[in-house]
């Protein structure tokens, strides 16, 4: 498996990610991933929406929870055929229950734990530590990647407006 150096660091320390980037204009990789009722979803279930997949190393930590909580006030505003994703390492259990006490219903969380199918398809798997970078990708209609942000600090936020942007291109 490809392995990428340099490209995110955690508190300034360089990681390295495993498999290969995915640029804009390619197709986004079809995965399977768990929900939280312990379900297989792949990203084809999604076929025919612009996909927000919002890849973060765990829902338990200050931004990852930001994050995800911002994406879930976006939802309600982006209409029905925008699904927003987000993907960790995180067990699917701990994934329901930190929904539940975040009031979390409008993104739908799925578990990556298994067998990391998606960290590995998209390049976005961190070798050091087998949890995700934060990554956003936006996916069209037709499957297509539009819009990669790869955020470089672990521990900050992405460019929420530029996503936004980008789904916005495509409704």
């Amino acid at each position: 498996m490809e392995e990428r150096s340099g490209i995110i660091t955690m508190k300034g320390n360089p990681l390295t990610l495993l498999g290969k980037e995915l640029k804009v204009g390619e197709a986004a990789p079809d995965f399977e991933v768990l929900n939280t009722n312990l379900e297989p979803v792949k990203l084809s279930n999604f076929k025919g929406k612009v996909c927000v997949i919002s890849s973060v190393p765990s829902l338990d930590t200050p931004v990852c929870d930001m994050e995800t909580r911002r994406f879930n006030a976006e939802a309600g505003k982006l209409g029905d055929n925008v699904v927003i994703l987000t993907i960790s390492m995180d067990l699917p259990f701990a994934q329901k229950r930190w929904c539940g006490a975040a009031g979390v219903d409008k993104v739908v969380t799925l578990s990556d734990h298994r067998e990391a199918a998606f960290g590995k398809a998209y390049g976005v798997l961190i070798k050091e530590l087998r949890l995700h970078a934060r990554t956003l990708f936006v996916v069209d209609q037709k499957g297509i990647i539009r819009y990669s942000e790869t955020v470089k600090e672990i521990a900050d936020e992405p460019d929420y407006d530029a996503v936004i942007a980008a789904v916005k291109q495509l409704i």
